[in-house]
This record gives structure tokens, C-alpha cells and sequence, in this order.
């Protein structure tokens, strides 16, 4: 006779190796399958079949990773305490390496980023932090790519997000551009001025070299003057002018 709560338990033992033996990946995950605690192959995407017991796999995640690098205290060159956070993009390309090599591949990541955020901005004064955030980008990008290329990682990117400092700082900045912004608007000035005497010192070479520039310009000053609303004007005549009226008056009299 069929006794039922024999068979039952070693029923359900088989469905559930069967179960834990077939696995579905997604199009973006791949499976490390260990045999017997030895790497054997990367699999997937799809249906995987593991043999229980024998078989392990761990799940890895090819997709780009966005981490965001917890805010660094760093002083920089110029001896400015800053504080620094930045994201960083990767992801994994070769899943065995990932899952061998190193132990939670993603929390080695974000602190090997951690440290060498505060070591490439050290280097660095803060004008440069300020101004020059592509170059530094790819400093620190670089470094990160051949640290974890041994993990099979590749680093895509890596963007500083805020560089705050103290009110003192951003105070002293301030005046630092307001001063810089007085320097430039003297500059500016002065280089007027200096191109308004070069054009003064041309003009006045042309007027001396012939003296009837001159009399026209006194003239033309003259008339300026009489258009102006004043009831007494009092102006220097030039004996330039005279001489020859002078000379003719005589020569009538003679």
C-alpha cells in the first residue's frame, strides 16, 4: 500500500533541489559558478541549470553604478580646511575578478574613492579646486581606474559635487575678488588714460607742424564758446592772428 507521509517529505526534498537548481539572470546580471569551492565559469544571461550541493554562484550587477563619496575633510595646499564630496560612476566588466579578487567589491570601491579624494585635492590649492574641477575630475578618475582595474572595475567617471568652507573663507574670497575686480577697473583706467595721451601728443605734432591747424582750432574753439549761454567771455587773441592784419593796415597807410 501507498503510504503517502513516507514519499511526501522526500517529494518535496526533490522539488526543492530542483528549485534552488534552475536559476533565471537578467539580461544585465551574471552568475560565478564555484564547483565544489573552485571558480568553474561565468554564466548567463538566462536560465541556468547548478547542480545542488555541488554548485554555488554569486550574482553580479553589470549595470553603471552611481556612488556617492561621503563628504572628505581635507586641507588643501595653501593650508585651507575644505570639505569635499563627490559621485562616482563604474561598473563591473569582468565578474570573476570582481567576486575573487576582493571581498564586497562595492564598499572597497567607495572607500579606495574616499581616500583618494583626500590625497589628489591635498595636492591642490584652493583656486584650483575652484577653477579647474575638470582636470581634477580626471586626475582622480584615472588613479581610481588603474586601482581597480585588478577588480575587474572600470570607472567611467567622476564628478566633485561641493567644495564648502567656513564663513571665514568665503568671507575672505569676497574681498579677494572685490579687491581683484578694483585692480582690473584701475587697469582699465589707466590704460585709457595712457591711449588718450598718445592720441593728445599726435594731435598736437600735427597742429605744430603747420600754424594754420592752429588758428583754425582757436577759431573753432571760439565758436564753440559763443553758442555757450554766457554774457562775458574773455579770450586770449593770439598774436599769430593779428600780425597779419597789422601788417596790411600798415602797408595801406604807406
Amino acid at each position: 500500500m501507498f503510504d503517502i507521509t513516507i514519499w511526501f517529505p522526500i517529494l518535496f526534498l526533490t522539488v526543492g533541489l530542483l528549485m534552488s537548481a534552475v536559476k533565471v539572470l537578467r539580461e544585465y546580471e551574471r552568475a560565478v559558478v564555484f564547483q565544489l569551492g573552485r571558480f568553474w565559469k561565468v554564466k548567463g544571461p538566462g536560465l541556468i541549470i547548478l547542480i545542488p550541493v555541488v554548485q554555488t554562484m554569486e550574482r553580479v550587477d553589470l549595470r553603471t553604478i552611481v556612488m556617492d563619496v561621503p563628504e572628505q575633510d581635507l586641507i588643501s595646499k595653501d593650508n585651507v580646511s575644505v570639505k569635499v564630496n563627490a559621485v562616482l560612476y563604474f561598473r563591473v566588466i569582468d565578474p570573476q575578478k570582481a567576486i575573487i579578487n576582493v571581498e564586497r567589491y562595492l564598499e572597497a570601491t567607495s572607500q579606495l574613492a574616499q581616500t583618494t579624494l583626500r590625497s589628489v585635492l591635498g595636492k591642490h590649492d584652493l583656486d584650483e579646486m575652484l577653477s579647474e574641477r575638470d582636470k581634477l575630475n580626471d586626475d582622480i578618475r584615472e588613479i581610481l581606474d588603474a586601482q581597480t582595474d585588478a577588480w575587474g572595475i572600470k570607472v567611467a567617471n567622476v564628478e566633485i559635487k561641493h567644495v564648502d568652507l567656513n564663513e571665514t573663507m568665503v568671507r575672505a574670497i569676497a574681498r579677494q575678488a572685490e579687491a581683484e575686480r578694483q585692480r582690473r577697473a584701475k587697469v582699465i583706467h589707466a590704460e585709457g588714460e595712457q591711449q588718450a595721451a598718445e592720441k593728445l601728443v599726435e594731435a598736437a605734432r600735427l597742429l605744430g607742424a603747420d600754424p594754420r591747424a592752429i588758428q583754425l582750432r582757436y577759431l573753432q574753439t571760439l565758436t564753440e564758446i559763443a553758442g555757450e549761454k554766457t554774457s562775458t567771455i574773455v579770450f586770449p587773441l593770439p598774436m599769430d592772428l593779428v600780425e597779419p592784419l597789422l601788417a596790411r593796415m600798415k602797408t595801406g597807410q604807406g
